[in-house]
C-alpha cells in the first residue's frame, strides 16, 4: 500500500484550502474595519477635547471673585 495515493493528496488539498479559507474569515471578522476603528478614534478625542476644556474652564479661578 502506497503512503500518498491520489485519495490521500486529494482530501489533504481540499483540506488546506477549507483550512485557508476559515482562516481568512476569522481574521476578516477579528480585525475592525478601517472606517469604524477611524470614527471610534475620532469621536474618542472629541470627548476627551471637550472634557478636557469643561476641566479647565470649571477649575479655572474666575475674575469676578
Amino acid at each position: 500500500m502506497a503512503i500518498v495515493t491520489k485519495r490521500n493528496a486529494l482530501i489533504g488539498w481540499l483540506v488546506v484550502k477549507l483550512g485557508k479559507r476559515a482562516a481568512k474569515k476569522k481574521a476578516q471578522a477579528t480585525v475592525p474595519s478601517a472606517r469604524t476603528s477611524g470614527v471610534a478614534a475620532g469621536t474618542l478625542a472629541a470627548v476627551g477635547g471637550a472634557l478636557l476644556f469643561w476641566h479647565k474652564k470649571r477649575g479655572a479661578p474666575s475674575a469676578a471673585e
